[in-house]
């Protein structure tokens, strides 16, 4: 493998502490399976964390950069709201930093490229360099620029590992990011671009073509077109490498690296989804590590996610970014993990539990 510093080794999540937060979910006081998918979520909790009833704070981390391929005109939004939306996350003005703010969650923004400097010392500068390149035209970063973006998003996830923080999120602010997010699919799935692409920010419809066939002639321009065989390791970093996005690099290592250190990765929209998708394409562990919070409205999400084996928490007609479902997610989270840590047993409430007919595991079998 030529990207020799990108080893990630995620191990299976822990198997025994899954079962053990089950068989509590059995003897809580309620029909098993009442809380639906509440019960499911606070296993896969112990299950990642190893732990039956974990600390859960919270943190969020935005990854901001910029994107060459800005000048074919796939949006009307100028390269500057990079910088201005970065800066508002840190003063608690954007979506996210409102939403974070909301859940009592952490929020870092780190520039890993955007094309401005923002005046805001809050925002973590890891400047790879001032946007990518046009990936109409050849690929969007050296194999040093990706390998880079993985190490900042694998920092970053050790950062939050050392403040203590389990529950975690990742997203991203980069004009042109929808762009290179539908490029990255079409590559890993073989679907062609008008299948997944999405409008993004208010394109017209003659500008909606054009940002198709960039994305098409992207595609052929680095020789990434799914050939339908499998997609290894070494792939999918230069699949993201040719035709993604600073910002999705690093996502894709914060996830992995969030894995390896045994914490809930939270995934928000499409652009998170298609890093998550990169991700599990790198090691195949990680996607039962991931929650996915919400379903966006981008029209590649469905094929993103079912890809990944996953079904997202909720569907609120979402499709800003910036990681905006996460700190939705994580208070939905924090209640499945609260439920299996206080709620009484039939025991503690004296209910004889024979009363109780359990049949949910036999009806949802085929789901689980």
């Amino acid at each position: 493998m030529k990207f020799t510093n990108l080893r990630f080794s995620v191990p299976p999540i822990d198997g025994a502490r899954y079962e053990e937060a089950q068989a509590r979910q059995h003897q809580l006081a309620k029909p098993f399976g009442a809380l639906g998918r509440l019960e499911l979520l606070s296993a896969q909790v112990a299950g990642v964390t190893g732990e039956l009833f974990p600390s859960l704070a919270k943190a969020m981390v935005v990854f901001c950069a910029d994107n060459g391929v800005f000048e074919e005109g796939v949006t009307p939004i100028g390269q500057d709201v990079t910088m201005l939306q970065a800066t508002n996350m840190t003063m608690g003005k954007a979506g996210i930093g409102v939403l974070s703010a909301h859940a009592g969650a952490k929020l870092m923004v780190v520039d890993v490229g955007m094309v401005q400097d923002s005046p805001s010392v809050a925002v973590i500068v890891r400047k790879i360099r001032r946007g990518t390149s046009n990936i109409a035209k050849g690929p969007a970063m050296s194999e040093a620029e990706c390998e880079r973006a993985f190490a900042i998003g694998a920092e970053m996830a050790e950062k939050c590992r050392d403040q203590g923080f389990r529950l975690v999120g990742a997203g991203e602010m980069g004009v042109g990011n929808t762009t290179t997010s539908s490029a990255i699919l079409s590559a890993l799935t073989g679907l062609p671009p008008e299948k997944i692409t999405g409008k993004g920010a208010g394109l017209t419809d003659e500008a909606y073509a054009n940002k198709i066939g960039v994305i098409a002639r992207a595609i052929e321009a680095n020789g990434v077109a799914y050939d339908g065989t499998e997609i290894d390791a070494e792939r999918a970093i230069e699949i993201v490498r040719r035709v993604g996005g600073f910002d999705i690099a690093a996502m894709a290592g914060f996830y992995l690296r969030a894995a390896e250190l045994r914490m809930l990765p939270v995934v928000d929209g499409f652009i998170a989804t298609a890093a998550a998708l990169v991700a599990a394409q790198i090691e195949p562990n990680v996607s039962a590590y991931f929650v996915l919070s919400h379903r966006s409205a981008e029209p590649g999400y469905d094929a993103a996610a079912e890809m990944l084996r996953q079904k997202p928490l909720f569907d609120l007609d979402m499709r800003l970014g910036e990681g905006t479902g996460c700190p939705l997610a994580f208070q939905v989270i924090e209640a499945a993990a609260r439920v299996l840590r206080d709620m009484a047993t039939f025991d503690e409430c004296f209910i004889d539990d024979s009363v109780v007919v359990d049949n949910w595991e036999d009806e949802n079998e085929s789901e689980a």
